[in-house]
């Protein structure tokens, strides 16, 4: 399929500063996606296999976004709540404590979620460039469906982080919503659901020669429900190219390792627990 002309943007958008309030807006997006749960119910860790082809796009200003079509889930830890108490039965629901804010009450942190700057799977490396915590969930992300949702579902924070690949070529940020209920994440997924859509989560350019360049071109974003929490992913080229089919496995792969080693390593063990581990 053929793409729409976008209207150009600058290829060194300004950053963001690491940690602060947005100072400016960010440059718009438009995008269509991949699905982590197009296919079957969730399996013990994250496995996206890339289905569809590009389809049309939107039209902003800032970059394009690509289809991709996986599935996904969140691998389940073993941590216990450090208590000499007996644990108590997990609340019911396929996400436990994480079913609402109520049984799961401590708030994120950067720290929680990205625990450390470098990250290992399989012999593919990655390097955190950036985070950042918004208590005003609207300006962390694009769109007027995906801002009603996270104002309706009592959104208190997102957290955006951005990383690159070892050889620079793939950039990307993931972002987790904290929501009030499964039903308000589940809003915030339809609001970023499939389609031409104008609603995904903000890239978050980095100071550095390589991150800067997050939000501008075509990229695959996506936004799925995790309990009460909303997760939300955009990945791209550095040079912001139309990616191939193998290239857009490249682009589900990269996405799925920082995901799985950041974002859900940190609720996975608040989901048997309904604290930090």
């Amino acid at each position: 399929m053929g793409f729409p002309k976008k209207r150009e943007s600058s290829s060194e958008p300004s950053p963001p500063e690491q940690q602060q309030p947005q100072d400016q807006p960010q440059q718009q997006q438009a995008r269509q996606m991949w699905s982590p749960y197009d296919e079957g119910r969730r399996n013990r860790g994250p496995l996206w296999a890339v289905l569809g082809g590009l389809g049309v796009l939107g039209l902003l200003a800032g970059g394009l976004v690509v289809m991709f079509n996986a599935e996904t889930s969140a691998p389940a830890t073993t941590a216990a709540r450090q208590t000499s108490d007996p644990l108590p039965s997990a609340p019911p629901g396929e996400f436990a404590y994480l079913e609402q804010r109520e049984t799961d009450p401590e708030p994120l942190t950067v720290k929680e979620v990205f625990a450390g700057k470098k990250i290992t799977i399989d012999g593919r490396k990655y390097t955190m460039t950036t985070s950042r915590k918004d208590t005003k969930c609207a300006e962390a992300v694009e769109g007027a469906k995906l801002e009603k949702a996270l104002k309706s579902g009592k959104c208190t924070m997102i957290i955006r982080g951005s990383f690159k690949s070892s050889d620079d070529k793939i950039i990307g940020t993931i972002g987790v919503a904290n929501l009030l209920d499964t039903a308000a994440s589940k809003k915030a997924e339809s609001a970023g659901g499939k389609g031409e859509r104008q609603d995904y989560l903000k890239a978050l350019p980095g100071k550095d020669e390589i991150t800067k360049f997050l939000g501008a071109g075509e990229a695959g974003a996506e936004v799925w429900p995790y309990g009460h929490y909303a997760v939300m992913i955009w990945f791209q080229f550095k040079d912001g190219h139309k990616p191939s089919s193998k290239e857009s496995k490249q682009l589900a792969q990269a996405a799925n390792d920082v995901a799985k080693a950041t974002v859900f390593k940190a609720l996975d063990a608040r989901r048997l627990t309904g604290y930090p581990a």
